[in-house]
């Protein structure tokens, strides 16, 4: 497994995942830290939804292209593009979460983490 990124690379990879879904519009973004929470996977979550199957493929697709395009960081695994009900893309610090609506609000991850501290990120439009 490659090595935890450094506090700066974590910064830049979720300012990044951050502007490839605002870029394309993603729904109730939320960034959750997770540090202080035991036995976490990683540092950060990042949770967001689209409206449909091509929506939430479009702004997976912008996430991959905007971290690797501005940090060099290409996605360390990622699951669900299959069926684009829920993305989930792995950049080891940082965990990204793309749902489909009728997913997020089945699954409610952000409820299951309460606990962490959640910062909410809107579009300027």
């Amino acid at each position: 497994m490659p090595q935890k990124l450094r506090k700066k690379e974590t910064s830049d990879t979720i300012d990044y995942v951050i502007a490839g879904i605002l870029k394309k519009k993603g729904k109730e973004v939320l960034r959750l830290d997770m540090m202080k929470l035991p036995n976490s996977i990683a540092k950060y979550f990042v949770i967001c939804h689209g409206t449909s199957k091509p929506h939430v493929e479009a702004i997976a697709d912008s996430v991959q292209e905007c971290v690797k395009k501005n940090t060099g960081t290409n996605v360390w695994s990622k699951e669900g593009f299959e069926n684009a009900e829920w993305i989930l893309m792995d950049y080891g610090d940082v965990v990204v979460h793309v749902f489909q609506e009728i997913s997020r609000r089945h699954y409610k991850l952000e409820d299951l983490w309460a606990d962490a501290e959640i910062q909410r990120f809107v579009n300027d439009d």
